[in-house]
């Protein structure tokens, strides 16, 4: 609560203005559904048989060790990769089951599936807010011709999604590094905006790729701050890869075990840390200790 002018209080909210889950399925309804997917480059398999489900509004977290496939399969999920068998499955609230193993990646980002990477994959010579507003695109639906000549439709389409940007930024405490060029900015504000784009898009599925890899302990607390609030005030569901326990401990509903392309094991936080096949092959403890 604070006080506004003539001594009346007002509350002070921190839901969002703009809805930025881009699904409506209900919480804990299944949402994607990864089913024996194996992927082979040549003779070596990257993932074989891999089999788990994520639900709506759910942090789930990949582990495993390094080389253990966690990567090759988001993206699979995001259509970079095409894996040689199994099927993975986006369910909307519609009832539509969209088959993301035969849809290209422009097509599985409209359908709300964004993304962050382990290198930072921004366009360095823009801004800050511009490259935000790239995350509203898919969203924007006046052609070239009407874009260039700007006043009119687009300009009042640009206005509408500007206001949604500027939540996000507001969100993720970016405000007074809008207008800098993100090459000049330090790893963690770049970290920041790249999460900040992919939320830009509305997700109904948002997919992280080790958002914390490089940072300070300070700047790790930040992020998962900023993690922790899309999932709960906004109810966007997360996968997410990291490497850090502690942190996928504490903010994870669900946790998936990568070793050699191979699950072996999922479950909560709690079943998988007490697994002695997950302590052997990612934690470098004997499976008997």
């Amino acid at each position: 609560m604070r006080f506004e002018g003539g001594g009346v209080r007002k509350a002070v909210s921190r839901a969002y203005r703009h809805n930025l889950n881009g699904s409506a399925l209900p919480a804990g309804a299944l949402q994607l559904d990864i089913a024996a997917v194996t992927l082979r480059f040549g003779g070596v398999k990257a993932l074989e048989d891999v089999s788990f489900q994520v639900n709506q509004g759910n942090i789930h977290a990949i582990i495993g060790p390094n080389g253990a496939g966690k990567t090759s399969l988001l993206n699979c999920i995001s259509g970079l990769y095409r894996p040689q068998a199994g099927s993975i499955c986006l369910h909307a609230a519609d009832g539509a089951e969209h088959q993301l193993t035969r849809t290209r990646s422009s097509d599985i980002a409209r359908l709300g599936v964004a993304r962050t990477f382990q290198n930072i994959e921004l366009f360095q010579h823009m801004t800050v807010l511009e490259n935000l507003m790239l995350g509203r695109h898919i969203h924007m639906r006046h052609g070239i011709l009407r874009s260039f000549l700007y006043y009119g439709p687009a300009q009042r389409q640009e206005i509408k999604e500007r206001e949604v940007v500027e939540e996000v930024i507001d969100l993720l405490e970016i405000q007074a590094v809008r207008t800098r060029a993100v090459g000049t900015l330090a790893y963690g504000f770049q970290k920041r905006v790249e999460l900040g784009r992919a939320l830009c898009m509305r997700p109904s599925i948002l997919l992280l790729d080790e958002p914390m890899a490089g940072m300070n302990a300070e700047e790790k607390e930040d992020m998962a701050r900023f993690i922790l609030d899309v999932n709960e005030l906004a109810g966007v569901t997360t996968l997410l890869i990291e490497h850090d326990m502690g942190v996928i401990m504490d903010i994870s509903d669900r946790v998936s075990v990568l070793d050699f392309g191979l699950c072996i094991a999922d479950g909560s936080p709690a079943e998988v840390g007490a697994d002695s096949g997950v302590r052997a092959a990612y934690l470098g403890q004997e499976a008997n200790a």
